[in-house]
């Protein structure tokens, strides 16, 4: 199915989330449609004009959202002085609920790709009547054993690049945890070592994408590159801000009765732990629909077209 046209916002603007922190909003398609809320990946990737033409703009009220620190949220992760600790998965779900409340929204359909559907699925064991669907592609649920196979489990199928990867760090931490080994790096008070460390851990990134040509135009920005880096270190070197290795999959049964579609690549590095297979399992009311030949890419021809599908079928329920 082909992508909405592209479209406009017709309101935005900057919610006081507390903290020092504002997140940017804005809102497209119909004023009066059913409410929809995208969340970005990364985390700290930042909302994309893209994401706007999943939806049918006459059914679908769209509402986008930069994460503290990302896109054009303030103060941004790219600023060395902005203070990470209040950067957290508690803290991303209160903003979600204060966004909501700002608009007058009583219940959403929440989509999310990549560490967006972590925050997508845990907003809706936690916040369980205020999300109507789930639609989810990139699948991750913020489990250690995804951190590790990402930062060392590939290091198998990439040796070369997972070579340079580890000669990034301190030779005391390459046998440890290197997303917080690249943070501690990211955070000293030494501007080169923190840009070295911000290419490094991109370098690794781009090496291990599922799919050809590896090459992310977004990490040749030194600013974006940076507070990338630190914020996905940031939480990844902390278990996601999340009560225990495995609390996504633990708490799945609490999606009984929430409608969701699972859009996802088989080429997907991250299907090896057999994450989307694990979540459909446990997640009672989930459909897993597979496309062949993809990625972890939301934007790739087969990936959108299900998403597409998915997000016209929920268009007519749920509250508006």
């Amino acid at each position: 199915m082909p992508l909405y046209p592209p479209l406009e916002p017709y309101d935005q603007g900057l919610l006081d989330v507390g903290d020092g922190n504002r997140i940017h909003w804005e809102t497209c398609g119909n004023p009066h449609g059913k409410p929809a809320v995208v969340l970005h990946g990364g985390p700290g990737s930042g909302a994309t004009p893209f994401t706007r033409r999943l939806f049918d703009p006459e059914r679908y009220r769209i509402v986008l959202l930069d994460q503290r620190g990302a896109g054009r949220s303030t103060p941004p992760a790219s600023a060395y002085d902005t203070d990470m600790s209040v950067n957290t998965l508690p803290k991303l779900m209160a903003d979600l609920e204060l966004l909501r409340a700002h608009l007058g929204i009583e219940r959403w359909l929440v989509w999310g790709v990549s560490f967006g559907s972590v925050l997508a699925l845990r907003y809706a064991q936690t916040h369980r009547d205020a999300v109507s669907e789930l639609v989810l592609t990139g699948l991750a649920t913020g489990s250690q054993e995804e951190v590790d196979l990402l930062t060392r489990g590939l290091g198998k199928v990439f040796p070369e690049a997972f070579a340079k990867f580890v000669d990034g760090v301190p030779e005391e931490d390459g046998s440890g945890d290197l997303a917080a080994a690249y943070n501690r790096l990211l955070e000293s008070p030494d501007p080169d070592v923190r840009a070295r460390a911000a290419l490094d851990w991109t370098d690794w990134e781009t090496a291990v994408a599922s799919q050809p040509p590896r090459t992310v135009p977004r990490y040749q920005d030194p600013d974006f590159r940076y507070g990338f880096a630190r914020t996905v270190t940031h939480y990844w070197g902390r278990d996601h801000f999340l009560d225990g290795p495995d609390t996504v999959l633990r708490d799945l049964p609490l999606l009984k009765g929430v409608p969701g579609v699972i859009v996802q690549g088989t080429v997907d590095l991250g299907n090896l732990l057999g994450v989307p297979w694990r979540v459909a399992r446990a997640w009672p009311d989930a459909e897993l629909v597979l496309v062949d030949d993809a990625g972890h890419n939301a934007g790739a021809p087969g990936i959108t077209d299900e998403l597409v599908a998915a997000l016209d079928r929920f268009s007519g329920s749920g509250a508006a």
